[in-house]
């Protein structure tokens, strides 16, 4: 089979000019073996090892589901029977999971109205990972499935009036980068509430009546306005001082629509619940009695009830607090773990939520409110995998390079997930993307393969700039300090090696979209401690990653990572690029990537792979034609973990081809 693809990429770069143009056709020279297998493009990478695969199946098996919402008296979830995630009804708690939708693209995004009668819901589905989301009316009378939207452009974050009379949501149709925000009635047409000239404009709840909007305009993690929008009058203004830049989650109408509960790190490190009158402007802090973030809520139909979920370490907690006493209800234990998608049920009486924890794949859960009873509405199937024998993760901390500000060594959060036995055990290092994410204990199948099957501790840290820590510690990595975070990496390497149990000589590293970045970057900085990379649809230079992504996020990103079109900023964002710093690496990559990522765009990719080839060092690279930013068909997920685990077999544990 001819190398299209290649030939189509060492084309365009014939097309370009300057050094790394030079570099990148030194690349073409040599075209690598390739296979193509489906949707998936191969280039390079090793053959499966039998027993390693079918070892790694039983883990691949393992399914999970997300609690989407109340379907009147059901739970609406969100799981996969086959290659796709489709939309699922279940009556009862650990009642049979009745498939909806079936489409032949994913829908795992849906929104049901809030009422004990509805005659069906609204669901996102895109094509090919494009993140271009369309919304479809799903009908329960008749089962089938209407698009509401253009086909083209990028419709998200529907939110329902308590009524189930009207629904509004964030779209870019107008000119393809602003976003725009349009109300409906089910079974009308569109309406446009407000045009806007920015990015990031999302609702946050309809007011009671169906006259107002709650609205956010996020600019960055720790910077996020409010305002209020009238649909008589179309009046908009701020509710919240826009001279102020403060964090800001989850925002909700009270019960009668004259005050406003929104978390926020106002006034403090960490995001606690806050009430805004409306009427007087005045603030009030709700949960100053918890010391770390309230990451969601909800708010009860009847107003009485706050439910809370903390991000304590990393773990997330449960809480329910009573309004306006503000007292804390007990509750029934819950598995470790992440908890996630909150909604109370039309009539108040269940709270329904997603956990996930290490040994606990995603599934949907609800509590009881009259009797506090926990029940569970999923229970996934594990793959012939004892649940009991999935590793949990320790959480720990390393000293790092600089000071905080107390003037003692600053210290990073993360989590070990240990390898069996004595050791000394090699390592993988997991680093998440965002920037502004977190690695929590969630149900990781690969992680687990690792641990139990390969022998690898995998360690997952929280660098600077991670969520969850308080916003000082999420701004130490903006701007100028990014490559701070490569830093904490180093320190990393350091701690490891004083572990009797770990092997400093086979470290490797992996991480996924800025995560991909991390993972070049410390193979930029570290060639002589890390053997192996892997970067997962990852940043290869800030530059070309700013040029390149979709116009609706580029501003959004410039926030974080700074404006490419500042002399002194695209100087600094040149220095720093993996990809200007190949000749560094000393260490084999394998690099994934969707075609069609409106985040990170493929030529991240594509460029990265053609100047480390230039220079000679091996190279697996795997591109999905059908995928954007992730790996959400099962076929692509297990082929690309399965490479994964045959490459560090090769060259961080050094087994033969």
């Amino acid at each position: 089979m001819r190398n299209i693809r290649g030939f189509e990429r060492c084309a365009a770069i014939r097309r370009s000019a300057g050094l790394i143009a030079a570099l990148l056709l030194a690349g073409c020279a040599a075209q690598p073996s390739h296979e193509q297998r489906g949707s998936l493009r191969i280039e390079g990478a090793g053959q499966p090892n039998a027993q390693r695969q079918a070892a790694l199946k039983a883990y691949q098996d393992v399914r999970g589901a997300r609690f989407r919402g109340w379907l009147n008296e059901s739970a609406l979830v969100a799981t996969r029977f086959g290659e796709l995630t489709q939309l699922h009804r279940v009556a009862r708690p650990l009642g049979m999971r009745e498939q909806l939708t079936f489409g032949a693209q994913p829908a795992s995004l849906a929104w049901p109205p809030p009422v004990a009668d509805a005659q069906g819901f609204v669901f996102a589905s895109d094509v090919g990972g494009s993140e271009n989301y369309q919304l479809f009316w799903f009908d329960l009378a008749s089962g089938a499935a209407t698009l509401l939207t253009n086909g083209r452009s990028r419709y998200t974050g529907v939110r329902w009036s308590r009524s189930g009379a009207l629904y509004a949501y964030s779209t870019t149709e107008r000119n393809g980068r602003s976003w725009d925000i349009h109300v409906r009635a089910p079974g009308g047409a569109p309406r446009v509430a407000l045009e806007t000239d920015d990015v990031g404009w999302y609702v946050q709840d309809i007011a009671p009546g169906d006259e107002r909007l709650l609205l956010s305009r996020y600019v960055s993690i720790g910077e996020t306005y409010l305002y209020e929008l009238s649909l008589t009058g179309g009046g908009l203004r701020a509710l919240l001082d826009t001279h102020s830049k403060i964090g800001i989650g989850d925002a909700r109408y009270a019960r009668d629509g004259a005050a406003v509960y929104f978390s926020s790190d106002l006034g403090g490190e960490f995001r606690r619940v806050q009430r805004l009158d409306l009427a007087t402007g005045r603030i009030e802090a709700l949960t100053d009695a918890i010391p770390w973030d309230v990451e969601a809520f909800a708010v009860a139909p009847d107003g009485g009830t706050l439910a809370l979920v903390v991000n304590e370490r990393g773990l997330s907690r449960l809480a329910l607090l009573t309004l306006p006493e503000r007292r804390l209800l007990a509750l029934p234990e819950l598995p470790v773990g992440v908890i996630s998608g909150l909604a109370f049920s039309s009539a108040g009486d269940r709270l329904g939520f997603t956990l996930s924890g290490p040994q606990t794949p995603s599934d949907a859960f609800s509590v009881d409110l009259s009797t506090r009873k926990l029940r569970r509405w999923t229970r996934s199937e594990m793959g012939g995998i004892e649940a009991d024998s999935l590793v949990v993760p320790e959480p720990f901390e390393f000293d790092t390079f600089d000071l905080g500000r107390d003037g003692s060594v600053r210290r990073v959060p993360a989590f070990a997930y240990r390898a069996a036995g004595p050791g000394p055990h090699p390592v993988v290092i997991n680093i998440h993307g965002g920037p502004e994410s977190q690695h929590r204990p969630r149900f990781r199948h690969f992680t687990q393969y690792l641990v139990a099957e390969l022998g690898i501790t995998v360690i997952a840290p929280n660098v600077r700039g991670s969520f969850g820590y308080g916003k000082h510690y999420l701004g130490l990595d903006d701007g100028f300090a990014r490559e701070d975070s490569v830093r904490d990496i180093g320190a990393l390497l350091d701690w490891i090696a004083g572990q009797e149990d770990l092997d400093v000589q086979r470290v490797a590293v992996l991480g996924g979209s800025y995560g991909g970045y991390m993972s070049l970057a410390s193979m930029v900085h570290y060639p002589d401690r890390l053997r192996a990379g892997v970067d997962l649809f990852g940043i290869s230079n800030f530059v070309t990653f700013l040029e390149g992504t979709k116009a609706y996020r580029r501003d959004l990103r410039r926030r974080e990572y700074g404006d490419e079109r500042d002399p002194e900023m695209r100087s600094f964002q040149e220095r720093i690029a993996p990809l200007n710093q190949v000749d560094r690496i000393a260490g084999p990559l394998l690099i994934y990537q969707g075609l069609n990522d409106p985040r990170v765009p493929a030529g991240e990719s594509e460029q990265m792979v053609a100047a480390l080839r230039a220079r000679g060092i091996p190279v697996w690279y795997i591109v999905a034609a059908d995928e954007g930013h992730g790996m959400r068909r099962r076929s692509t997920r297990d082929y690309v973990y399965s490479a994964t685990a045959e490459f560090l077999a090769r060259y961080l544990l050094d087994e033969p081809e």
